[in-house]
């Protein structure tokens, strides 16, 4: 699978996430220090979704309990989420924000690490 097109940059104002939907699945993608990410749209405490929570210093607070996730990593930084969420490759080309869902871990194995995932830089 290749990168999609998930919003214009402008769509995602610093410390703010966004819910999109990319092939059936759910992505927040959030911009925070110059830096944009995408994770799975779903807290996997609470099974709600990220995007309505808060954005500050690389981390997304899920709106229902407080659980915490470091957007470049999935992992969660404070309780009471202990699984990861999925993380997604994220380029901004131009005004584009492209997201690669297949580059993709699945929450349940642990956060995405090496090559196909991580932020972009704005």
């Amino acid at each position: 699978m290749t990168a999609r097109r998930a919003c214009a940059l402008a769509d995602l104002a610093e410390d703010s996430a966004l819910a999109v939907e990319i092939d059936g699945v759910p992505v927040c993608l959030a911009r925070s220090g110059g830096e944009v990410y995408a994770v799975r749209d779903e807290c996997t405490h609470a099974e709600v979704m990220l995007s309505q929570g808060e954005v500050e210093d690389g981390k997304i607070e899920c709106w229902l309990h407080g659980s915490q996730f470091d957007l470049a990593t999935g992992k969660p930084t404070g309780p009471p989420a202990t699984v990861a969420v999925a993380t997604y490759r994220v380029t901004v080309s131009g005004d584009d924000v492209l997201v690669d869902i297949s580059a993709g871990a699945d929450a349940s194995s642990g956060p995405a690490t090496g090559t196909g995932t991580g932020p972009a830089q704005t």
